[in-house]
């Protein structure tokens, strides 16, 4: 995509970030998750395979929560490091020794197989991609036909008292600008899928004090923007921020905590059918061809 357009993302840093990410579920992780799990309600038909993409960062009790919404749906589990698939495979594997490995769906590690899952689950993972859309097509590939897709990220307005801070002090940018859900619904129909639904709502997140919102940010992500302060930041500066932070963030709607805006964007689309495309000579794979013919239509919302 364009750097001049979000997301404005250092490839290598994103990557860097993707192996070195902490293997823990921030809290503001687990609640969106918790959000987008209740909107399951509206969703007909039950998987009977799905996957959950890169679960240790996106929720592991939100995995419980799907797990006992579809008891019987056997789960593909997606890790992309090293390090976060071993805590996957410790926190999410099922012993032989309990009665969980004999009831309910199987849980398998790693990339789910093209068209093996009906629901693909990816929570606060898009706005961290260097390139969302080749990660959108991954999405689409391993979903079967009539499957869908359930995402969350973070929006435009995320951090936008963070932004202001720091551009009235003359300082780079805190962060890389993230995407509209106008245009992620762009990218969705692009990669194939139809009926793209997006939703977004603001939370504001409130913190006693400056150490404990940069706390929070770190765990929740790090800037990634191509044009971000290319150095080490000293103590100096560090305590010239806390206090930037503490003199400027301060809300009086919130009893003078530090108040920080997080825009939250949901997204949910299906995999259609695939068309013909017709023209003098047309190949279509055995696969194609099976799923033109079942035809059928999705299950749809309720």
């Amino acid at each position: 995509m364009s750097d001049l357009l979000p997301p404005t993302i250092d490839p290598v840093a994103a990557a860097r970030w993707h192996q070195a990410a902490p293997p823990l579920s921030p809290w503001l992780h687990e609640e969106i998750a918790r959000r987008m799990e209740e909107r399951l309600e509206w969703i007909v038909q039950a998987p009977k395979r799905w996957c959950h993409w890169e679960p240790v960062r996106g929720g592991l009790q939100a995995h419980g929560l799907l797990a006992a919404r579809y008891p019987q749906a056997s789960v593909q589990v997606h890790e992309g490091a090293p390090l976060r698939m071993a805590v996957a495979q410790e926190q999410l594997g099922k012993r032989w020794w309990q009665p969980a490995r004999w009831l309910g769906g199987a849980v398998q590690f790693g990339l789910p197989a093209a068209g093996s899952v009906d629901m693909l689950w990816a929570n606060m993972a898009l706005h961290t991609a260097a390139d969302p859309q080749q990660l959108i097509n991954q999405w689409h590939q391993a979903l079967a036909v009539d499957g869908y897709v359930m995402f969350s990220c973070l929006g435009p307005d995320t951090l936008r008292e963070l932004h202001a801070v720091y551009a009235q002090l003359g300082w780079p940018v805190p962060g890389h600008a993230f995407t509209d859900m106008h245009d992620w619904g762009d990218m969705l129909v692009q990669a194939g899928f139809s009926e793209p639904v997006m939703d977004m709502e603001h939370i504001t997140l409130t913190f006693a004090t400056p150490q404990r919102l940069l706390q929070e940010l770190r765990e929740l992500g790090c800037n990634l923007h191509p044009a971000r302060f290319a150095g080490l930041r000293g103590r100096r500066w560090r305590r010239a921020l806390e206090q930037a932070l503490q003199q400027r963030l301060a809300s009086p709607a919130h009893d003078g905590q530090l108040a920080l805006t997080f825009e939250i964007v949901y997204g949910h689309a299906y995999k259609p059918t695939p068309r013909l495309r017709v023209s003098e000579s047309s190949a279509v794979s055995l696969e194609d061809m099976r799923s033109m013919l079942r035809g059928g239509r999705n299950p749809g919302l309720r």
